[in-house]
C-alpha cells in the first residue's frame, strides 16, 4: 500500500503520517531528496532553501523527478506513507509504478497560522499576512518547475479537514482506511503462482531459453523446475549443451540437446523425494513440449496452466485433450 500525503502549510500532515507510522508504514518524503542534496553542498535546509532547490530539480530534470528518484527506492513488500507531495507530475510518476491513494490535509488558515506559530519553524512568517502570502507563492503558479499544490488537490482521492483535535482527525483517518484500503485486489491463484514461476525460470543456467515450472496440489507448492543441464553435468551457460552452445537454428538438432526442461525437472524432482504429483496442476512458464506433454499425462497431473505459447505446442495441446487434462493460459 502506498498513501501519498500533501496538503497547505501546517494542515497536519506530520501527525498523518505519524498516525501510519504506527500502522507499520514506512515513512518517506519527496523534500528528504532535495535536503540530501543541500546538505552535500553545505546549504542550511530553510523553508527558502528547500522551494528553490525543488525547484531548480524540476526545471534541471523534469517535474516528476523527486518522486522519480523516492519510487526508485521503495520497496514493493512494505507500506509507506510519502510526505511533501507538492506538484502533479509526482502524483503521476507515483501512480504509474504503483497504487496511491491520495489524501489532500486541509484545515482552516487560522488554525494553520496558530500551529505554525506554535512549532515556530524558521520561514513560516511570524505574521498572518506573511503566512498567506507564502502560501499563495506554492498554490500555483506559471513556472511548470515551481510548487503546484491547487493541481496536487484536484487529484486527491479525498480530504482530510484538520482544523479539529487530533481524536477527530485519527477517527477520520481509520475511516479512510477501513473503507480504501483493506478491501484492495490482490493476486488471483494464477497470477500468484505463474509469478513465481517466473522466479523460478530466473534460475535456468539454459542460453536458448528460461523456463520455469511448479506443481501446485491444494494450493501448496509440491515441486519446482526450470531447464538445464542434468545433475552434476556441466551448465548450459558454461558450455555443457552443444545445442545451445552451436546457436542451433529453433527445432533444429535437437538430438544434441542435453537439457531438461522446467516440467520434465518439476515431475522428477518430486519422484527423486517421493512426492505424489496425482492431481496436481503444474504452471509453467511456457506451454510443454511434446515429451514434457506424455510425462504430464502419464504421471497423472490434472491441470496444465501456462503463460507463453510454447512455438511447437499445437501437437501438445491437442495430445492434453485428448487425454483429459485440463489446460488454461
Amino acid at each position: 500500500m502506498r498513501i501519498g500525503v500533501a496538503g497547505l502549510n501546517a494542515a497536519g500532515k506530520t501527525e498523518v503520517v505519524k498516525f501510519l507510522e504506527r500502522r507499520s508504514f514506512y515513512a518517506c518524503s519527496l523534500s528528504d531528496i532535495i535536503r540530501e542534496g543541500l546538505a552535500q553542498d553545505g546549504i542550511e535546509p530553510t523553508r527558502e532553501n528547500m522551494i528553490a532547490r525543488g525547484n531548480e530539480l524540476r526545471e534541471n530534470s523534469g517535474p516528476g523527478v523527486l518522486a522519480e528518484r523516492l519510487g526508485a527506492q521503495l520497496l514493493p513488500d512494505r507500506n509507506h506513507v510519502i510526505d511533501s507531495i507538492r506538484h502533479p507530475a509526482e502524483v503521476e510518476s507515483l501512480r504509474r509504478s504503483a497504487d496511491l491513494l491520495l489524501l489532500w490535509i486541509d484545515a482552516r488558515a487560522e488554525v494553520r497560522f496558530a500551529r505554525s506559530q506554535e512549532r515556530g519553524r524558521l520561514g513560516d512568517g511570524t505574521t498572518f499576512e506573511e503566512f498567506q502570502a507564502l502560501q499563495e507563492r506554492e498554490l500555483a503558479s506559471t513556472d511548470p518547475a515551481a510548487q503546484q499544490l491547487l493541481a496536487v488537490r484536484d487529484l486527491a482521492d479525498d480530504v482530510v479537514d484538520n482544523s479539529g483535535d487530533l481524536q477527530s482527525l485519527h477517527t477520520r483517518l481509520e475511516e479512510i482506511l477501513s473503507i480504501k484500503l483493506f478491501f484492495r485486489d490482490r493476486p488471483t491463484w494464477d497470477e500468484y503462482f505463474i509469478s513465481i514461476a517466473r522466479v523460478v525460470a530466473s534460475r535456468s543456467n539454459c542460453i536458448k531459453r528460461k523456463v520455469g515450472a511448479l506443481l501446485v496440489s491444494d494450493r501448496r507448492i509440491i515441486s519446482t523446475g526450470y531447464n538445464g543441464t542434468p545433475r552434476g553435468a556441466r551448465n548450459c551457460n558454461e558450455g555443457g549443451c552443444p545445442r545451445c552452445a552451436g546457436a542451433a537454428e529453433a527445432g533444429t538438432r535437437l538430438d544434441e540437446c542435453l537439457c531438461s526442461h522446467a516440467e520434465e525437472n518439476a515431475i522428477t524432482q518430486a519422484a527423486y523425494h517421493g512426492v505424489s504429483v496425482r492431481g496436481a496442476t503444474v504452471y509453467t512458464t511456457f506451454s510443454p513440449c511434446l515429451m514434457c506433454t506424455k510425462m504430464i499425462i502419464n504421471s497423472g497431473i490434472a491441470e496444465v496452466v501456462y503463460d507463453a505459447t510454447f512455438p511447437l505446442s499445437d501437437v501438445s495441446i491437442a495430445l492434453l485433450q485428448e487425454s483429459g487434462v485440463k489446460i488454461r493460459q
